[in-house]
């Protein structure tokens, strides 16, 4: 159990570590991409705008600058032109100071650098997709032929901007005579810092999960230890108590039965069978106490071999035949031959007689039990199935392995358990590697699977 709990404890902080991880390092990732796309789309619209060149009013131009250049009527042998002078970028009047460290969002058109950093290229489209004017001025590594390609291209997609390869596009709408103008513009610098930075982030998001996972195991077991100790020192004192009760009650038990001899038939007899039963049921419950404290023992150890748990399982529904027909039940069984496997067979005897007797305990007055057992692929695979009076909810079949746990209190009476069985089952079970479980499935029947 404290093993469990301390798996349990480990897998829930690394499960919280990764989740909030997940969130932070995908969330600035997305917000980063998102940041790509927003600034070339800005740029792509401000060309647009512009007939796919940057603005002439803002620059200073050479006396070798044609101020025609942008406009897209023009054909290509219209385009050539060069540059006798630099460039000289002439900032708006608020332009001073924008740049401060606090700024959230930062914009590349309020930039003095835009033009000269921008790689782009741009074709003009007939509305029978036939190239009016390629320009690719401003990028070196696509040719005329790839440019009218990938506008081709953009032009099939749907949505009028996204991605081909490294370049963003943006699709005009149609002019007056139905040509379209397609801009492109070079963000492999953009998306390669994209992508260092995303691997870096999970790199080290890894390396994070890695450490906090160190960290908490080592921690776990002191944080746990309180509770291991507590735990242990409760499975001593039942074990210490039980064994201490079972003296009393064995010279409860016979002094009772030298009472019943020596007394005849007087008035006082009448309480001596009900003292006989109670101390039954007190020993009985201490002995399963001890039995369960044991079982759940790290230091206990089996004695496995080779069982046929075919013939033990024959034999116990055998047992329990004469008790069913007593009580107006029946019970059929279906048992596969020569099923065997590696136990400790007194522990698989009293595991299949706590399953049984709960089952006929349980099953109400002309009610009907099932026995199977069948080969798995590890093992073996046993089922229990009873009718029940009323439907069992999944919550009842998933607590009802727990300690003196009951669908209804009111059956303790009547059935003369203690509630602990099914928890010496489980603990009998895990000791064996296998798994236990109920279900009812909304039916007035439960059915207990055992896989050994």
């Amino acid at each position: 159990m404290i093993k469990k709990l301390r798996i349990r404890f480990i897998l829930t902080a690394m499960l919280a570590v990764l989740l909030v991880l997940i969130v932070m390092i995908g969330g600035i990732n997305i917000f980063n991409y998102r940041q790509v796309v927003s600034e070339s789309d800005d740029i792509l619209e401000y060309l647009m705008k512009n007939g796919g060149v940057f603005p002439t009013d803002i620059f200073k131009l050479g006396d070798g600058f044609d101020p025609g250049r942008g406009d897209p009527n023009r054909k290509d042998t219209d385009l050539e032109w060069e540059m006798e002078e630099t460039w000289e970028f002439t900032p708006p009047p608020d332009f001073a100071g924008r740049r401060s460290f606090m700024r959230i969002e930062e914009r590349r058109t309020d930039s003095a650098e835009l033009a000269a950093e921008t790689r782009y290229f741009s074709v003009l489209l007939t509305q029978d997709e036939n190239v009016i004017r390629t320009d690719t001025s401003f990028i070196s590594a696509i040719s005329e032929k790839m440019a009218n390609e990938y506008a081709i291209r953009a032009l099939h997609k749907s949505g009028s901007t996204g991605f081909i390869g490294d370049y963003r596009y943006i699709v005009g709408d149609k002019d007056a005579s139905g040509n379209r103008l397609i801009i492109f513009r070079d963000c492999g610098a953009s998306l390669a810092n994209f992508r260092n930075f995303r691997n870096i982030s999970i790199f080290i998001a890894v390396i994070v999960l890695l450490l906090v996972g160190v960290l908490v195991f080592f921690a776990s077991g002191r944080i746990i230890r309180p509770v291991a100790e507590s735990y242990e020192k409760q499975k001593r004192f039942i074990t210490d108590a039980g064994h201490e009760i079972k003296t009393p009650l064995a010279i409860i038990s016979a002094d009772v039965e030298v009472l019943e001899m020596e007394m005849s038939d007087a008035e006082g007899n009448e309480w001596i069978p009900d003292i006989k039963l109670q101390t039954k049921r007190l020993s009985e419950l201490t002995q399963n106490l001890i039995t369960l404290s044991k079982m759940e023992e790290t230091s206990t150890v089996l004695e496995m071999k080779d069982l046929d748990l075919s013939g033990m399982m024959r034999t116990q529904a055998g047992s329990f035949q004469a008790v069913a027909v007593a009580s107006d039940k029946t019970i059929s069984s279906k048992i596969e031959e020569n099923v065997h496997i590696q136990g400790d067979k007194k522990s698989i005897d009293s595991l299949l007689s706590i399953v049984l007797d709960n089952a006929v305990k349980y099953c109400p007055e002309n009610g009907h039990i099932d026995i199977s057992l069948t080969k798995a692929k590890k093992g073996a695979l046993i089922e229990v199935t009873n009718d029940t009076g009323e439907p069992i909810s999944s919550e009842d079949c998933k607590n009802m392995f727990e300690r003196f746990y009951r669908t209804d209190a009111s059956r303790n009476s009547s059935t003369g358990g203690h509630g602990i069985g099914l928890s010496i089952a489980r603990a009998i079970v895990e000791k064996h590697k296998g798994r236990i479980f109920a279900a009812s499935n909304g039916e007035k029947k439960l059915t207990v699977s055992i896989m050994l």
